[in-house]
């Protein structure tokens, strides 16, 4: 029985906007119980957010379907003998939540006192010297530093802002630590979401539509991956996107229900 990692912006959706065929592929995996995941590198949301979201496009949903890179950053820091339970959250909600949920407390950027044992980073549009200050401060003092997932960019609506991995370049910058990456294409997240399923990475297919990220990251497991041609990568950037970047997935196709159709 395959099981399916499947990509959320770009993938079943652009910003509010469903995706043709998104929510008919989703359907198709539930007829036939396959598992899956929604995997998502946006930390900013909580499992229930990310699910009323997909629900909103039209797409049913549970959080308990859900992986978001919060939640794997959370997961790998439980892992690690930590000398306290204490960090530093740059971040918004999604990412505050994923660590107080796992039972560590967040110390606030203005606390000069104590010392933290990691600084987890995600997006943050509320982002300031302050902050930067802070996370530099705490590195420098020994905090291993985290972050959730290495985009620069992310899509909404047609346009393209920053994302997390744009702040965490200039705490790498001030700081001079190189921070863990728990996201895709991190092997991290993607082995939490293969255990999830738990199924043999060859019997799963991750689906995205960012070779950078969803197919590489697949690659990296030795899982099958799937390409849909409606985000990042469209038909026309195919060929040169693929060259560029060295990644060649199993199976490309122009939408969700060709894959199903693949898959047979």
């Amino acid at each position: 029985m395959p099981g399916f990692l499947l990509d959320l912006d770009g993938t079943l959706y652009h910003g509010d906007r469903p995706i043709p065929y998104a929510a008919e592929f989703v359907n198709y995996l539930r007829e036939r119980r396959y598992p899956f995941l929604f995997l998502t590198n946006n930390s900013s949301r909580t499992p229930d957010e990310v699910a009323a979201h997909l629900e909103k496009t039209g797409i049913s949903a549970n959080p308990s379907e859900v992986l978001t890179s919060s939640q794997g950053a959370a997961l790998y820091l439980r892992r690690l003998p930590l000398a306290n339970n204490r960090v530093l959250c740059i971040g918004e909600q999604g990412l505050r939540l994923a660590l107080t949920d796992a039972g560590y407390e967040l110390a606030e950027p203005h606390d000069e006192a104590g010392t933290v044992s990691a600084v987890v980073q995600g997006i943050d549009r509320a982002f300031d010297y302050n902050k930067l200050r802070a996370a530099t401060s705490q590195l420098r003092r020994g905090a291993i530093s985290v972050l959730t997932n290495p985009d620069h960019l992310l899509p909404w609506n047609g346009e393209l802002t920053p994302g997390a991995g744009s702040i965490a370049a200039s705490i790498e910058r001030a700081s001079g630590i190189a921070p863990v990456v728990i996201g895709k294409p991190s092997s991290i997240v993607m082995q939490i979401a293969v255990d999830k399923l738990r199924l043999p990475a060859s019997d799963i297919w991750t689906v995205g539509d960012n070779l950078a990220t969803d197919i590489s990251g697949g690659a990296a497991i030795g899982s099958r991956t799937a390409l849909v041609l409606t985000g990042l990568v469209t038909a026309v950037t195919a060929a040169d996107d693929m060259s560029r970047s060295g990644v060649t997935p199993d199976v490309i196709c122009n939408h969700l229900m060709e894959l199903a159709e693949a898959i047979g």
